[in-house]
């Protein structure tokens, strides 16, 4: 038979082929004549002339039943239906009227789940809840609000100080005649509104804040502003140089704070909006023999957008010592009052206020913030509020691992030598197989150069862990693998010519095989994590690296640091430490969107120096106001109103300043 003789079949044998075509009669039919005459017939060509035949005899193309053509336009008649005989039962076809599935087996009483209940306005309200509050819509709204207004009016207030201050100054050198006496009152009342009318802003929150029945350091703000005014008024009838100076240095602070606050805000917002990806700084308790620990966890959104804007412990007391001030001044200028009239009283009031909360106050929370957050912003971290700032606990630990350390690259392999009658290539797999029980970067390094030798792995049996090294059973050899101090300590015989300190050393049944001389180079990051970490007193770095090689040697030579106070736990110890999962109450710190130890590492350091910074100026502020308090409470029973001068209270304002502002300096080195 040729090849177009194969090539050649029919509609059976694809019918057949296809399954669609019952198996044929085994008898065996006469076979057809053969025509004298055939045409070529090529591989794609497909005979059709059967097909024809059985459609000229009535018949389909497999012979089986009969084949009517329907003409169109006519409509086939139904076939009348065999009778039923009675004994029978009609036979109902499937997916017909009355037709009922039949199962062989009974099914189980079934209780279907109750439905989900389907809410689409609470969840449409959640979503655009998110949508709202999210990081990235956030840092366009305050973006379209700005900082540039606040920095004109912080500008413009500053002149007005300067303008109000240094008219007093003069009145109280005497360079001002008595003449010009009432012009210089009326000047320092035009001060005194100005500055009110440019933090008209903060004014107006005060006020709101007590129908939202909340007594913050606006609100005293607002009361401040309102006495003032009442004592500006009796300047002018009496002719006497008012409090306008001071108050304008409040309100100067005030808008700074202000600026400070969102741009803070901004910051941080701009840090998660660029994220591809976040993880989370948070404090697990007890993790470690009852110790806690800042541990790296997954991080959330939400765990910033929660509390990003909620107020400090500090100024939660702040606030509360000044709802204290107003009540102590209203008594002491009702004091006052009593004892030396009514206008005596009012100045004293006025007065027992602008010293009853310094301005230093309004720049205790929010500025070492800010200035904590431009460094933050270059690491890529963001704080997740003042709420988990204060849960920031100085004693705790914070462990290292071997990509903290030591990130992948900083490892490289400078030399190796190999000893005794065993094959380099064996040497390097033997000893490749064992690193890779390990971890850190000389796992990756003994992998790349055991592919470019072209060597194979070996299953490794009675595997064990050593501080410095490992062990284990490689078919019928004992392989060690370690540092210099860990083959001295197991008894292999060590010359005076290979000791290297950072290298890797391999012994095959006790004898020295082979040395593999390591270096490692510290990353910018991993530096500066390190000495943030190490500058706190009590905050301990735990160092769980899997690298035998990674000691106190190593770790003091390359970031030039006191490894006392760090910790080495044993071998046994690290693995369990790191095989430990996060607890589900660990409490985010902060979100770190950048890989390395410095942002880690500075979100902690820099958590804690705020809140000591935040409690700091709380301090100095209120230790401040409560000696003005008893200052004035002794001038209002005395009677000594001429001690109250403008020039007196500026002073007093100005030298609380100046520790308060040293106090926001700290969150800039940590």
């Amino acid at each position: 038979m040729n090849q177009k003789d194969e090539l050649e079949f029919d509609i059976e044998d694809i019918l057949r082929e296809f399954g669609s075509h019952p198996e044929p009669d085994p008898t065996p039919e006469p076979a057809a004549p053969v025509p004298e005459e055939e045409e070529e017939v090529t591989g794609d060509t497909i005979r059709l002339d059967k097909v024809r035949e059985a459609v000229n005899a009535g018949q389909d193309a497999d012979g089986t039943r009969p084949f009517t053509p329907v003409r169109i336009g006519e409509e086939e008649e139904e076939a009348p239906s065999p009778p039923v005989p009675e004994s029978q039962e009609p036979v109902v076809e499937p997916f017909s009227e009355g037709w009922e599935p039949e199962y062989d087996d009974p099914i189980d009483d079934f209780s279907a789940p109750d439905p989900i209940p389907f809410r689409p306005q609470p969840r449409l309200r959640e979503l655009r809840e998110k949508l709202i509050s999210g990081p990235e819509r956030q840092y366009y709204a305050l973006s379209e609000v700005g900082v540039g207004k606040l920095q004109a009016g912080i500008f413009l207030c500053l002149l007005v100080f300067l303008v109000s201050a240094g008219s007093t100054a003069l009145h109280a050198l005497g360079l001002v005649g008595t003449d010009r006496l009432r012009l210089l009152v009326f000047l320092q009342f035009f001060c005194l509104l100005l500055s009110g009318l440019l933090g008209c802003y903060r004014l107006m929150e005060g006020l709101a804040d007590l129908f939202r029945l909340r007594f913050t350091g606006n609100t005293l703000l607002s009361c401040t502003f309102i006495a003032c005014c009442v004592d500006g008024l009796l300047c002018l009838k009496d002719l006497r140089i008012s409090t306008s100076a001071a108050f304008c240095l409040e309100m100067v602070l005030a808008l700074w704070a202000t600026y400070d606050r969102r741009s803070a805000q901004l910051g941080m917002t701009d840090t998660l909006r660029r994220a591809t990806s976040l993880e989370g700084v948070s404090l697990a308790e007890d993790w470690s023999q009852g110790r806690p620990a800042y541990i790296t966890t997954q991080g959330r959104v939400e765990d910033f957008m929660d509390g990003y804007q909620a107020p400090s412990a500090a100024q939660k007391v702040l606030d509360r010592y000044a709802l204290a001030v107003l009540i102590a001044s209203v008594a002491i200028g009702i004091l006052g009052g009593a004892r030396h009239g009514i206008g005596v009283g009012i100045q004293i009031w006025t007065a027992a206020m602008l010293m009853g909360l310094p301005a230093a106050a309004f720049l205790a929370t929010p500025r070492p913030m800010a200035v904590l957050e431009k460094r933050l912003h270059k690491l890529g971290t963001a704080l997740c509020g003042w709420e988990a700032v204060d849960r920031a606990k100085k004693s705790a630990l914070f462990p290292l691992t071997d990509e903290d350390l030591f990130p992948q690259g900083c490892a490289k392999l400078t030399g190796v030598k190999f000893f005794g009658d065993r094959s380099a290539d064996m040497v390097v797999a033997y000893a490749t197989a064992l690193v890779r029980q390990g971890g850190g970067p000389l796992k990756t390094l003994f992998g790349r150069l055991l592919e470019s030798r072209g060597g194979r792995s070996f299953p490794i049996e009675e595997l064990r862990t050593y501080d410095g090294g490992i062990g284990g059973m490689i078919g019928a050899d004992p392989v060690l693998v370690g540092s210099l101090r860990f083959m001295q300590d197991m008894g292999v015989d060590m010359s005076e010519g290979i000791r290297v300190e950072q290298a890797v050393y391999c012994a095959i049944d006790g004898e020295l095989c082979g040395v593999f001389a390591v270096t490692y180079q510290r990353s910018r990051s991993s530096a500066m994590g390190l000495r943030s970490l190490c500058s706190r007193r009590k905050l301990t770095p735990v160092v769980l690296c899997e690298d035998f090689l990674v000691d106190e040697s190593v770790l003091g030579a390359k970031f030039k640091v006191d490894t006392r106070r760090m910790l080495f736990p044993q071998q046994k110890e690290r693995q369990e430490l790191l095989g430990r999962e996060a607890p589900e109450d660990a409490q985010p710190i902060a979100l770190v969107a950048k890989p390395g130890l410095a942002a880690k590492a500075q979100a902690v350091t820099g958590a804690l120096a705020l809140k000591g910074a935040a409690k700091a100026g709380a301090g100095i502020a209120i230790a401040g106001g409560v000696v003005g308090l008893l200052i004035m409470a002794a001038l209002a029973w005395v009677g000594g109103v001429g001690y109250l001068t403008p020039v007196n209270i500026l002073l007093y304002q100005l030298i609380w300043l100046v520790p308060g502002l040293l106090v926001t300096e700290w969150t800039r080195h940590i």
